[in-house]
């Protein structure tokens, strides 16, 4: 679909990109530790004891720098960290079982990073063993973790398998030498392949593929060169991410700011790919994610079950998210609570039996219904105007979004327009009474193209 470049400058401002609602930087910050525990029993009470809970654990070394990562990450080629690291996590996660009033039911565990695989097999298989032994793991559990084609070892997908693990996603970013010097991240072609196939090798039955676009150097002829290598592997699902280009935050992407793709150059990338993926016979899930046919994330798509959180879409409603790790993210639905990023304070609370929250949002009635709005525009590209938190200043900003082809308000319902789902942050941002409640204050958002 053509996107006329009026409309992409128009449009292209910083907003966030609403892995949760309230955004982070948004956060009250009126969460202590007697008020998160009253809210983990709460949702443990209402949600978790039936669904079970899902496990983020953010694994947050790595071994050299990629300059264009926005993640929370620790370079060190220092592996006697992996173990105080690790058992500090273990720790945490006691924490979590002194409080709730039963063994609790696991559902999901997905590691990130940082470079999971920084850590070794051995390491890995102790970590996941002692969490999986404390804890219920329900009938099909989903356990997945990020993979760097570099340094996923057979012997870490082996180790993985065997301890309950289905689904690994690489992250591939881009196939084009200059790019990958430009962000610092050299993986051949040849490593991505020996990746995959040991993947399927240790039987691996979901195998996805994180790309970005908006990279330096990126053409439209590059990001079709990467497919074309690309559909001769076919991962299960891939994501396509817009590069979020936040120099102020991370410093290492002011090295190669003169080079990036923008506005309409970038759109124009997005779009290629997008063909390409449809040709190659991916469906497109929603913001930025593709599967192949009979993926049950495109079944809960076609029933309205979609769901999305921190961690990307899934086909169910996770209401209790722990986060275990130094900067992990919990939401226990009613609450969040964000860890430190400080590696040694985190290892130190948890020694004193402490969690180690930095940040924290306690959610108000108009928090939790805007939320679902803002998750049902993301999920279905809809949402029922009962759900709605009407003021004067989103009225007049959906007006104008439907004025430019983005939405239609009608039969008491708002509907994203094919065109619209280009600029879905912007109608989402549209609901953040809380931005718009301290626009005199600056937050560090990236571009919504």
């Amino acid at each position: 679909m053509k996107i006329s470049a009026d409309l992409i400058a128009k449009y292209d401002v910083a907003v966030p990109r609403y892995t949760s609602y309230p955004t982070v930087p948004l956060w009250e910050n009126n969460v202590d530790a007697p008020t998160w525990k009253n809210n983990v029993l709460k949702a443990y009470q209402q949600f978790g004891q039936k669904e079970g809970i899902s496990l983020y654990i953010h694994l947050p070394y790595c071994d050299s720098l990629c300059t264009y990562c926005g993640c929370n990450k620790y370079i060190t080629r220092n592996h006697e960290k992996e173990v105080p690291y690790l058992e500090a996590l273990k720790r945490e996660w006691d924490m979590y079982l002194q409080m709730l009033p039963a063994r609790p039911k696991l559902a999901t565990i997905h590691l990130g990073g940082g470079t999971p695989t920084f850590f070794s097999a051995d390491n890995l298989r102790s970590l996941i063993k002692y969490i999986c032994g404390t804890s219920d793991v329900v009938p099909k559990a989903k356990f997945s973790f990020e993979g760097h084609p570099n340094n996923t070892t057979l012997e870490h997908l082996l180790t993985l398998k065997e301890v309950g693990f289905e689904r690994v996603s690489y992250g591939i970013q881009d196939l084009n030498l200059k790019v990958q010097q430009a962000i610092h991240r050299i993986q051949p072609l040849s490593t991505v392949r020996e990746a995959t196939y040991h993947a399927q090798l240790a039987g691996f039955s979901q195998i996805n593929f994180d790309l970005i676009y908006g990279l330096p150097h990126q053409t439209e002829e590059t990001i079709e060169t990467t497919l074309d290598e690309i559909s001769k592997l076919m991962p299960s699902r891939i994501a396509f991410y817009s590069y979020a280009h936040v120099p102020s935050v991370f410093q290492a992407q002011k090295s190669f700011e003169q080079h990036l793709p923008l506005k309409s150059a970038k759109r124009k990338l997005y779009e290629t790919g997008k063909r390409k993926l449809m040709a190659m016979g991916y469906e497109e899930i929603g913001m930025d994610h593709f599967a192949l046919p009979g993926d049950e994330l495109l079944t809960a798509k076609a029933t309205g079950k979609l769901h999305r959180n921190f961690m990307g879409y899934t086909n169910f409603s996770s209401h209790m998210l722990i986060g275990l790790g130094s900067s992990a993210i919990s939401d226990v639905y009613y609450a969040y609570a964000q860890n430190t990023k400080n590696i040694e304070l985190y290892e130190e609370q948890s020694m004193l039996g402490h969690f180690s929250h930095s940040k924290g949002h306690l959610m108000t009635t108009e928090d939790i219904k805007t939320r679902k709005t803002i998750l049902d525009l993301i999920c279905t590209g809809t949402t029922e105007e009962a759900s709605i938190i009407w003021k004067m200043d989103n009225l007049k900003l959906l007006n104008e979004l439907q004025e430019d082809g983005l939405l239609s308000m009608r039969e008491n319902r708002i509907i994203v327009t094919p065109l619209g789902r280009a600029f879905i942050r912007n109608i989402c941002s549209a609901f953040d009474h809380r931005m718009k409640s301290k626009k005199s204050q600056t937050f560090v958002f990236s571009k919504a193209i």
